[in-house]
């Protein structure tokens, strides 16, 4: 009788069979601890290895339901980019705190139950923003750290020029705008349940980590309820 993959139902043999393989077990733990799907090519640059090599071992994985895979059309042109993660009930061989979704659920739950506002979140997330900002002292930019601060956390972040932008549409004509979108949200699953309070301590976070840099500011931040959602637009000084 064949077993389908799709009950996500593994085997322990065929788990470690699949995860017996050294660059296997490498890749498992590089999608482990990445906030966000990865493509071949960052897997094979942290683990130094050509893509060339990653990709069987991707698909091998993907074929016995350790991995999920989506496709996006960010890649070369005519190339879509596979982006990897982890299956849903993939095993986490210890490496992902499974109570860290309950945890969030009930904070947010909790801050209902005290009358906590968006202000309140808003402060929250400014506060830790400033202080994850500290450690990018010698970035070129405040664009740039923030850039790189919201890879590490695992927005996706991608940015385009808007100098047509909106937000640019004041009397500081001369500030150069960006328009920093956010192509994934690890804040997902709670921010549809209470887009309020996530996206208000996401906008204080980043216009804490923004502020604290000094050389630019937010000019707008739209959630996931505006028409143009999940991207910030931020000005030089």
């Amino acid at each position: 009788m064949t077993t389908s993959t799709s009950s996500r139902e593994l085997p322990s043999r065929d788990v470690l069979k699949a995860l017996g393989d050294n660059t296997r077990y490498a890749i498992y733990l590089e999608l482990a601890r990445s906030p966000r799907p990865l493509v071949t090519a960052e897997i094979a640059e942290t683990l130094d290895l050509h893509p060339n090599t990653v990709r069987p071992h991707l698909e091998r994985m993907r074929e016995i339901g350790l991995l999920d895979v989506t496709t996006d059309a960010r890649g070369e042109v005519g190339r879509p980019q596979h982006r990897y993660s982890l299956a849903a009930d993939a095993p986490s061989l210890g490496l992902e705190p499974p109570t860290m979704p309950m945890l969030a659920r009930l904070v947010l739950q909790m801050a209902q139950r005290v009358g906590a506002s968006p202000a309140d979140a808003t402060a929250v997330g400014a506060a830790e923003g400033r202080a994850r900002a500290a450690s990018y002292d010698d970035a070129p930019s405040a664009l740039e750290a923030l850039v790189a601060d919201l890879d590490r956390l695992g927005f996706d972040p991608l940015v385009a020029d808007a100098a047509d932008h909106d937000a640019a549409d004041d009397e500081d004509t001369d500030s150069v705008v960006a328009v920093v979108a956010f192509a994934n949200c690890p804040f997902a699953d709670v921010a549809r349940a209470h887009p309020d309070l996530v996206c208000a301590l996401h906008r204080g976070l980043v216009s804490g980590f923004v502020e604290q840099m000094g050389d630019a500011e937010v000019r707008e931040f739209c959630t996931l309820v505006d028409r143009t959602p999940c991207q910030v637009a931020v000005a030089s000084r």
